[in-house]
């Protein structure tokens, strides 16, 4: 899976440093590099995952989509940042986030999540990249409500049909931005938010192991969690993918 450019809905007027990439987005123009970009990543890795991400969710990201698609641009997956140091989204905004960019009907990666389990980021910032303190402690205040909004959160990107995958962006608290965004703390001990997380994956999610029973036909029939699975009959063994909107697969121990 790659991330084959990140951030360009602010080109190519970002000038808050000098960067390579503003100075060819502005000669040449954003949607053109992004193609340049899509087109030799393709070349090279032809059975990759490619993916435009941004942070900026608003109608620009869905212009630019658009535009993208447009000039013929494969996109794979689209990528959606949600770095929350100023506060959850909260239901309504993540629902509002998935409808927007679901209608292009290409799968979605929220691929850099951070919720703070400390004191929130004054609102004024609008670059989160500007605010860096040398103290910003976790609270036990904060990390319940980083647990409770972190499990309504994956709970409801979980249950979209687009969205193909989560990335929680911080494990380790003070790793990025000096933030207490990750799910464990600076002495690697976990959070609630791990624990709940652990459990929402590996109790609610997880596919348990199961004996089962075949018909006179050799079928059987279970539910499962998309995912990587091993049959097992007697001494033999088989792997086998179960992918989205699967109803059925053929398998042969022979």
């Amino acid at each position: 899976m790659w991330d084959v450019i990140n951030e360009v809905v602010i080109m190519p007027n970002f000038d808050k440093y000098d960067n390579g990439l503003t100075r060819v987005a502005q000669a040449k123009g954003r949607i053109k590099v992004i193609k340049e970009l899509f087109d030799t990543s393709q070349k090279e890795a032809p059975k990759a995952t490619f993916i435009l991400n941004d942070f900026n969710t608003t109608a620009a990201y869905e212009i630019l989509i658009d535009g993208c698609l447009q000039a013929g641009v494969e996109i794979d997956n689209i990528g959606i940042q949600s770095h929350m140091h100023q506060g959850y989204w909260g239901l309504e905004k993540t629902q509002d986030v998935l409808e927007r960019f679901s209608r292009f009907g290409i799968p979605i990666q929220f691929s850099e999540v951070t919720m703070v389990s400390g004191e929130l980021m004054p609102a004024h910032y609008l670059d989160l990249n500007d605010y860096q303190v040398e103290n910003w402690p976790s609270t036990k205040a904060g990390e319940k409500r980083q647990a409770e909004n972190v499990v309504e959160f994956y709970k409801t990107l979980y249950g979209h049909p687009l969205v193909e995958g989560i990335t929680w962006w911080d494990l380790i608290d003070g790793q990025w931005l000096n933030a207490p965004s990750g799910l464990l703390r600076e002495d690697y001990s976990p959070k609630p938010a791990y624990n709940e997380l652990k459990k929402l994956i590996k109790d609610e999610w997880w596919t348990e192991t199961k004996k089962l029973k075949t018909d006179v036909n050799g079928e059987l029939e279970f539910t499962g969690t998309r995912g990587d699975y091993s049959l097992k009959i007697k001494d033999k063994e088989i792997d086998f993918k179960l992918e989205k909107d699967q109803a059925e697969i053929s398998l042969s121990l022979a």
